[in-house]
């Protein structure tokens, strides 16, 4: 089978095998990991919460500290996945050479970058809720639609490490990524609902929240919460499955470049 061939299959066993290869080194660092993915998010909840929530009790409707404690779900979210796709992938890939060896095996890019990016999306869906447990503490009440955040943040996550993936086959050198976090992923946090409402901003700033997949994972979170789900967040969701589906192929072929072309 030609390489055009397999691009068109992605071997079940394949994707278990890179996944069960992540599982076994996240065993060896996962507390590291899960106190920086929680107790960073959870410090911007409390900070901002009682901060401006002393001055300001609610917004859009809803108590602060609920506003809030939905949109950092996305932020939690955001860093988890695309550091992650980041600097993991960009210290595999040129310090440790973990890629060159898994694709000595039968395995190839587009698949290792899936079983890679499943693994991400599926640990930023889990870290994404220590905001809310943090917020149900203060007197959050979510609805039962509640569950729905976790895969919420699995979709948003997944995009988000392709994007961190795609990222680390074109920055010439590690230090090289404080451009992309200052200069892409500050501003994608911070004009994406999580902080304060849009509505009230100018045209231009809704314009570009609908460009931005942070504001649409944070709109769905909310809605899952308060019970709000309706048809328009139909589209939230295909919006985060259309930059999952354009990260992913941004990332296996600048992968494919660096690590076998």
């Amino acid at each position: 089978m030609n390489r055009s061939e397999r691009l068109r299959f992605i071997e079940p066993t394949a994707l278990a095998g890179v996944m069960v290869h992540d599982l076994a080194v996240f065993r060896r660092y996962w507390l590291n990991a899960t106190f920086s993915a929680v107790v960073e998010p959870t410090i911007y909840l409390l900070a901002f919460g009682f901060g401006f929530g002393s001055l300001v009790s609610v917004v859009a409707g809803y108590r602060y500290l609920d506003f809030l404690g939905t949109g950092v779900v996305g932020t939690a979210v955001l860093f988890t996945s695309a550091f992650a796709g980041m600097f993991q992938t960009f210290v595999r890939r040129t310090f440790q050479h973990t890629y060159d060896a898994m694709l000595s095996t039968p395995l190839d890019v587009h698949e290792l970058v899936t079983g890679e990016a499943l693994w991400i999306g599926a640990k930023a869906g889990v870290y994404g809720c220590a905001p809310l447990g943090v917020a149900v503490l203060f007197g959050l009440r979510p609805s039962p639609a509640v569950v729905l955040v976790p895969l919420v943040g699995f979709v948003t996550g997944l995009g988000f490490g392709l994007f961190g993936m795609w990222m680390s086959a074109l920055v010439p050198n590690i230090d090289s990524f404080n451009y992309i976090i200052s200069g892409v992923l500050t501003p994608l946090f911070l004009v994406a609902g999580t902080f304060f409402p849009l509505d009230t901003l100018p045209s231009w700033a809704h314009t570009a929240a609908a460009l931005n997949p942070l504001y649409h994972c944070v709109e769905l979170v909310r809605h899952s919460v308060f019970n709000q789900l309706g048809v328009n967040d139909l589209g939230h969701l295909l919006a985060l499955m259309f930059f999952a589906a354009a990260m992913w192929v941004g990332a296996v072929f600048f992968l494919r470049r660096k690590l076998i072309d």
